[in-house]
């Protein structure tokens, strides 16, 4: 008689250097299920302070268990040093998410490495890493860039975190242990609102497939989070999800959709109707919305909404390009709001891009005012300044008001 099999997906988290272990060891103490959780570490005094359920010391014979000392060509080494236990452990996965904190030397370096490994076993391979904090410093950042581009190409669907970000929705007095539990909690968020999907049996149900269907070989990848209460509580969320300030970019665009909305079970299904509507016309109209509803009476009265979206063109989100660029849609939008607001101030600030047109055209009226500007320089020949007279006439055009009274002083 045939043995039973389980049918379930194999889900397998891998948390690699002191980043990517800490945030495994925040996705176990909240009790994330349904998952395998496996650290990987040069450093062997972290490794022993895990829960996870697997613990594998890489690098012992390079580094002696001391970490790689935030250099990722050690931690990459000591990845591919121990290929093989590396494969051992993630044999048999259908889903591997590779979690790390860029920057550093182990997370930078091993993670592409983990995911290479992953990738050649036939898992669906998501990477969800976080860029370091401003305030750690020029030479993290830049090994965070190269860590990433290396990690973009070995996985199915990159989500990048960006700590910075997390700044702007803290309280000011937020001490720097909280930061990084937030980013850890970001990235708990990540990984929970895409397994929930597979493992949570929901109201409106998922299965690996069809994540699959979203995420396989589909690049960079937005991630949002939202949660609301009272009235109108799942549009808010989901509002708050496509606006998140985790999201470097707009999700327009994206053919790929994930969508999960979590609430009690007074949840209706007008909300999550409208929820999921307000996601759809915000991503690409022939996009692929896969859509999973979770009923968890612990929520109580709130909902949240996991908003993830990939499969842009060219497999990076469009809006990154136009904020590189300063003259995007999205950016030009921005600043045209503010632009009716300046004008009632005062008229003198030319930084709105609204307010500039007019100007060029006024431009054009005092190109004549510049011999008339010549009776204006016989001014300053009774206080002996000729000097200043001719790199001030370029200025004319631009700020005429400005000078005639340093003129007159």
């Amino acid at each position: 008689m045939a043995a039973p099999q389980n049918y379930l997906a194999v889900i397998k988290v891998i948390g690699v250097g002191g980043g990517g272990v800490n945030a495994i060891n925040r996705m176990i103490e909240v009790g994330l299920k349904g998952v395998e959780f496996i650290a990987i570490n040069t450093d062997a005094q972290a490794l022993l302070m895990s829960d996870a359920d697997v613990k594998l010391d890489v690098g012992r014979e390079l580094t002696r268990g001391l970490g790689a000392g935030a250099n990722p060509a050690v931690g990459r080494k000591a990845a591919e040093d121990h290929r093989e236990e590396i494969e051992e452990v993630l044999k048999g996965a259908d889903m591997v998410f590779v979690t790390a904190g860029e920057g550093g030397g182990t997370g930078t370096g091993g993670a592409p490495v983990v995911a290479n490994i992953a990738r050649s076993l036939g898992a669906l391979t998501i990477g969800v890493v976080t860029r370091p904090f401003t305030f750690e410093g020029r030479r993290r950042a830049n090994q965070a860039e190269d860590g990433i581009a290396e990690l973009r190409e070995e996985v199915d669907t990159l989500i990048v975190i960006p700590n910075d970000r997390l700044l702007s929705i803290s309280d000011r007095q937020v001490s720097v242990l909280d930061a990084f539990k937030s980013a850890d909690q970001v990235l708990l968020s990540g990984v929970q609102g895409i397994t929930d999907l597979i493992t949570t049996p929901g109201l409106i149900n998922l299965d690996f497939a069809d994540v699959k269907s979203v995420m396989s070989e589909a690049g960079s990848a937005l991630m949002g989070i939202g949660s609301a209460r009272g009235d109108d509580r799942a549009v808010a969320a989901a509002e708050m999800a496509i606006s998140s300030p985790l999201l470097e970019a707009s999700i327009d665009g994206a053919r790929g959709v994930l969508l999960s909305i979590s609430g009690g079970s007074d949840l209706g299904l007008f909300e999550i109707n409208e929820a999921a509507q307000l996601v759809s016309e915000a991503a690409h109209p022939e996009a692929n919305i896969i859509f999973g509803a979770v009923i968890d009476d612990a929520l109580g009265d709130e909902v949240r909404v996991t908003v993830i979206a990939a499969g842009f063109d060219g497999g990076q989100p469009p809006a990154r390009r136009e904020n590189v660029l300063g003259a995007g849609a999205g950016s030009a939008a921005k600043r045209e709001e503010p632009a009716p607001s300046r004008p009632a101030e005062t008229s003198r600030p030319a930084s709105g891009i609204g307010t500039v047109p007019p100007r060029e055209r006024e431009e054009q009226a005092p190109a004549p005012v510049q011999a008339e500007a010549a009776p204006v320089t016989e001014l300053p020949n009774t206080q002996s300044s000729p000097p200043h007279v001719p790199p001030a006439r370029p200025y004319d055009s631009q700020a005429e008001e400005l000078d005639v009274p340093d003129f007159l002083k």
